[in-house]
């Protein structure tokens, strides 16, 4: 049986000091005072420690540790309430104490009575009782097991130098801080053992009296997991202060996430500081003209709780718009339940603008801005779809700009891509935004009508496109006049598809350009003249293939002596059905093909293959021309080529000539001055054709390394037909006051000669000497002129 039931009512009065005024028996039984002794006893005898009335008084008591008969301490309840008088003034107070079963004095004088080191050595952690000097005079074996040290060894340390140096000052406060204001501390160490093992630890202790003396009993934790998980901890923080990607957390409230925590990236990205980001739903930063397909898919997943990816466009704190590459992983806690959100987010706003450059630089052509071919195709193929659906009509306008090469070769290609520039900027605001701009190739341009309604409207759409290019176009102080050859196809009538829509556009637009340029609709009469010429670029092809093409050699004689000062290399095509042909009835076509530039090649490879004929067979000195036109000369490595084949084939400086309109230099006086220059250096002559036929500038001729000039064909026919031959004297004397030789060709009476003669002209070619002569022929004829002298 207990010294007192538990729930027996312990009641006694209190005066204003706190002091025993009366008392009952069940108080005498708890508290062992009879009620003849306790009046006059203070309250606080009962209450071990430092507990004063006042506060007691102030706080209305509590549960607290009393002082019970037998000199055993336990746990009780304290109630004190406050009594009045009949005055109303206050006087005395009554208390009760109440004692649980598990408190109750005879259980605690039970526990009690357990030694204290059976005790200590079943603490998880270290314990110790240190004396005011600093020594140990009670541990468990945990501490010995600790510090490595026996228990001799441990009961003559000293407590301070297990402490590190940098340690001991907060140390030594603590343990004075117990010893002389009762207060209870703790601290964190860094325990090095005698072997060298370092533990974290947390050590604290308190004020105890035992027998009449003081000591501080404390005790110590291992915290080294503890302080493994907080480097963990602030190496993730670090890792997440570092990451280049922006990293949010938010937690999960309903339907929506507020934000814990942003890394610095965040805030560089987003332009917002943490603290004006925290405790906000992420969605402040939304652009909401943007993205809504992604953002749906957010919210979803958002409400689903699972994770999810998509790119979307944000809004930055200055306003301005960025790609945001986000991806969101849901958090859970050890129940399963989604409590957080992890967003991962890559500002992609580079890789977005680069990626939409990339795109339009396949797409679109780099001078002018237009869709290129490959979106052309796109575009058309797309409108004819929609077109063939909804029962509509689309047109295909192709533009070929008239006199272009004219354009380049007078002012440079400089002014040609000006005038393109122009012209594209003008086609783009002829038409709707439906409808599709396109630079096809060089100077040919093709657009895309959509929902055509009629005919007429298309008519009357491509006559705005018309006037919109007659203007001409300023170009250094200059207007370049420009005119365009315009040819249209309607889906379907002129094709099924867009490939047969753009042919017969093409030959709509070749109708126009040989008409004198204007606006011509396709007809099937059309197809018939297309497929000649298609023709004839494919027997083009099947010549060079097949070895059609050869070269003629006409000479060109001294007017003086009548001895052959050289030759002129003249093409013919051997066609298998239309037999010899002249240059003039294929060499346009090739031109437009550009299959010139392969022709080309070949004439000089021939022209050089004749000439080291000539040399191995003794004549030398009779160099050979070859008229070049400007797509070949313009070509790059085309002085390299000269150079390669004059070596390939042994010849020496100035055995080869390349003739060419003077007129073409003119229109492009510093291509002319370079070409000059590199032929120079190449050793290669350069002759003047045509002399005559246009505007001679002589301070630019007189810029060129000039070998002789041709007289045009048209001064040597005025010979005959005036009778005067005025324009021929006066170019002949113009070609010796520049210190030039003179050449009259397609000389082809007897008039012509004599009067060519009669004024100095240095050399003479045409009929009236000689047709063109095959290699061997020219054989045979230098044979017996050579034999006969």
């Amino acid at each position: 049986m207990s010294i007192i039931e538990p729930s027996a009512q312990v009641t006694f009065l209190l005066d204003d000091e706190g002091k025993v005024m009366s008392w009952n028996p069940a108080a005498s039984a708890m508290f062992g005072w009879t009620p003849a002794q306790a009046p006059g006893h203070a309250l606080t005898e009962l209450l071990p420690g430092t507990a004063s009335w006042p506060v007691l008084a102030s706080t209305g008591g509590g549960k607290m540790r009393m002082r019970f008969a037998g000199g055993t301490d336990g746990k009780a309840r304290l109630v004190l309430l406050r009594q009045y008088g009949a005055d109303g003034a206050p006087q005395g107070w009554s208390a009760s104490v109440t004692v649980s079963p598990r408190e109750s004095p005879e259980e605690s004088v039970r526990v009690g009575s357990t030694p204290l080191s059976e005790v200590v050595d079943l603490l998880p952690g270290t314990f110790y009782a240190i004396n005011r000097g600093g020594r140990l005079v009670l541990w468990n074996h945990n501490l010995e097991r600790l510090t490595e040290m026996t228990p001799d060894e441990l009961a003559a340390a000293q407590v301070l130098d297990m402490f590190e140096p940098h340690e001991r000052p907060v140390a030594i406060e603590n343990i004075r801080r117990v010893f002389e204001e009762g207060a209870e501390v703790s601290m964190e160490m860094n325990y090095v053992s005698r072997s060298g093992r370092e533990t974290p630890m947390l050590v604290g202790g308190a004020l105890v009296a035992c027998n009449g003396d003081r000591y501080l009993f404390g005790m110590g934790i291992s915290i080294a997991k503890r302080r493994d998980k907080e480097r963990q901890l602030m190496l993730s923080e670090r890792a997440l202060h570092a990451a280049s990607n922006g990293i949010v957390i938010t937690r999960c409230v309903g339907r929506d996430s507020i934000i814990e925590y942003v890394n610095p990236a965040f805030e560089r990205i987003a332009g917002y500081p943490a603290e004006e980001s925290l405790g906000r739903d992420p969605r402040f930063m939304t652009a909401p003209e943007f993205d809504v397909h992604e953002r749906s898919q957010v919210r979803l997943a958002v409400a689903e709780r699972r994770p999810v990816n998509v790119v979307f466009r944000n809004r930055r704190k200055n306003g301005e718009v960025f790609w945001n590459d986000l991806r969101i992983t849901p958090v859970r806690d050890e129940h399963g339940e989604v409590t957080h959100f992890i967003g991962i987010l890559q500002d992609v706003t580079a890789i977005k603008e680069r990626t939409a450059h990339l795109e339009h630089e396949v797409n679109h052509d780099p001078l002018t801005g237009l869709a290129n071919r490959t979106l052309l195709w796109d575009r058309l193929d797309h409108a004819v779809h929609l077109a063939h659906r909804h029962h509509t009509m689309v047109a295909a306008v192709l533009i070929d700009l008239d006199n272009f090469k004219t354009i380049n070769d007078t002012f440079g290609h400089e002014a040609g891509d000006v005038v393109l520039k122009v012209v594209a900027r003008r086609l783009q605001a002829a038409v709707r935004e439906s409808d599709t701009v396109a630079r096809m190739s060089g100077d040919e341009f093709v657009l895309v009508l959509v929902d055509q309604p009629s005919v007429r409207f298309t008519l009357r759409m491509v006559e705005r496109l018309r006037r919109s290019m007659t203007m001409p176009v300023a170009f250094g102080g200059n207007e370049i006049p420009v005119g365009a050859s315009l040819g249209v196809a309607l889906y379907p009538h002129d094709g099924s598809n867009p490939a047969e829509l753009v042919r017969s556009a093409d030959m709509a637009m070749y109708h126009a350009k040989g008409n004198g340029g204007g606006v011509h609709f396709f007809s099937p009469e059309m197809r018939s003249a297309d497929e000649k010429r298609v023709a004839l670029a494919r027997g083009i092809r099947s010549a060079l293939d097949h070895d059609e093409l050869f070269l003629l050699f006409q000479p060109r004689m001294d007017a003086r002596s009548g001895k052959v000062r050289g030759f002129e290399a003249l093409l013919r095509w051997r066609h298998p059905e239309h037999g010899v042909m002249l240059p003039a009835s294929f060499l346009t076509e090739a031109e437009e093909t550009g299959q010139m530039v392969e022709i080309g090649s070949w004439v000089l490879d021939q022209a050089c293959a004749f000439l080291q004929q000539l040399r191995q067979l003794g004549y030398t000195g009779l160099p050979v021309s070859v008229n070049v036109s400007h797509r070949e000369y313009s070509q790059h490595g085309f002085i390299a080529g000269l150079s390669a084949r004059m070596t390939r084939h042994g010849l020496p400086p100035g055995s080869l000539e390349i003739e060419i309109p003077e007129a073409d230099l003119i229109r492009n006086p510093g291509l002319g001055r370079d070409l000059s220059s590199q032929l120079r250096e190449a050793g290669v002559a350069l002759s003047l054709d045509e002399f005559g036929k246009g505007i001679s500038d002589l301070n630019f001729l007189q810029q060129l390394s000039v070998r002789q000039v041709k007289l045009s064909k048209t001064a040597v026919r005025d010979i005959t037909r005036d009778g005067r031959g005025s324009l021929a004297k006066t170019l002949i004397d113009i070609g010796h006051n520049l210190e030039l030789a003179v050449v009259g060709e397609a000389v082809e009476n007897e008039a012509q000669v004599e009067f060519l003669k009669s004024h100095g002209c240095d050399q003479l070619q045409g009929q009236w000497f000689s047709e063109p002569l095959a290699a061997d022929a020219v054989h045979r004829m230098l044979d017996q002129r050579y034999h006969a002298q």
